[in-house]
């Protein structure tokens, strides 16, 4: 290896290229063989010879590219966009654990600017962009700001994400808008960084989004009580913030937990909204 590269994990797998120059292969099929990945490439080697990809190449890491039903059959895989208009699958044997490597080496220390909280209870707040360095842990995005503070975003707690056309320090720049919990309360952490940069993280942040989808119908007292714990108000304040009985907000609690939407931190009844309780509970203040 040269000078400053590391071994990150040599595994093996199968892989496959379905897109070359920008046009679909529909005669594609698998390779088995071996998979190296380093802290600057990734090294494919096969029955037909080396394939070597330049980590700096790799674009964005999109969802399925299933081009023909003999790719469609392997369930487990990273689709790799590169600079080339080529498209590489990789299949590991622990997919998994692969692709959380494979985040870590296109992400783990790199420089973003972010702004937080820039949303804290659904009101914007006067919090400046700050720059700051990701870390990629498993399950999680945690981003450390200059200004000594430090945020955690858990994937399974994300309510929502998008991206925006922000201005950032007197320049338009793409924002990832990132809708998670932080002691309690819905916040948004607002991240940009250089355009390929910003959709390698987007699709990570995207995977944690796609687990909070809302699905469910509630009655106008379950709204109340999410839009008042999406506000901030304490789940032991509910019956008097909202004029109601305590049994009465007990039942909406036991309702709520059984639809998967609020959690119970405390058995004294202390309860927090999840990623798909905010997400609710935002739409439903959004109506209003």
């Amino acid at each position: 290896m040269s000078e400053g590269e590391r071994k990150i994990t040599d595994t093996r797998g199968k892989f496959a290229l379905v897109v070359k120059d920008g046009r679909e292969l529909n005669d594609a099929e698998w390779t088995g063989g071996r998979i190296l990945l380093s802290n600057k490439r990734l090294i494919l080697a096969g029955s037909n010879g080396k394939r070597t990809v330049p980590l700096k190449r790799i674009r964005s890491l999109e969802g399925r590219t299933d081009v023909n039903q003999l790719v469609a059959k392997v369930s487990g895989y990273v689709s790799l966009q590169l600079s080339t208009g080529d498209v590489m699958l990789v299949s590991a044997e622990d997919p998994e654990s692969f692709e959380r490597m494979l985040y870590r080496a296109l992400l783990d220390r790199k420089v973003i600017l972010a702004r937080h909280p820039a949303v804290e209870g659904g009101v914007v707040t006067d919090a400046e962009w700050e720059k700051a360095r990701l870390k990629i842990e498993e399950g999680a995005v945690d981003i450390a700001i200059a200004d000594g503070s430090f945020v955690e975003i858990d994937l399974d707690d994300i309510g929502s994400m998008e991206a925006n056309e922000r201005s950032v320090k007197d320049e338009k720049r793409r924002v990832l808008e990132v809708e998670h919990s932080q002691e309690g309360t819905s916040v948004q952490t607002y991240i940009s960084g250089s355009t390929r940069r910003s959709a390698i993280l987007e699709s990570l942040l995207r995977k944690g989004e796609s687990r909070s989808e809302i699905g469910v119908d509630l009655t106008e007292k379950q709204n109340e009580v999410l839009m008042a714990l999406y506000s901030g108000v304490s789940p032991f304040e509910i019956p008097d913030f909202l004029g109601m009985d305590v049994d009465e907000v007990e039942e909406v609690f036991d309702r709520l937990i059984e639809l998967e939407v609020i959690e119970e931190i405390r058995t004294r009844r202390e309860v927090a909204l999840n990623a798909r309780g905010r997400n609710i509970a935002s739409e439903a203040m959004n109506d209003q």
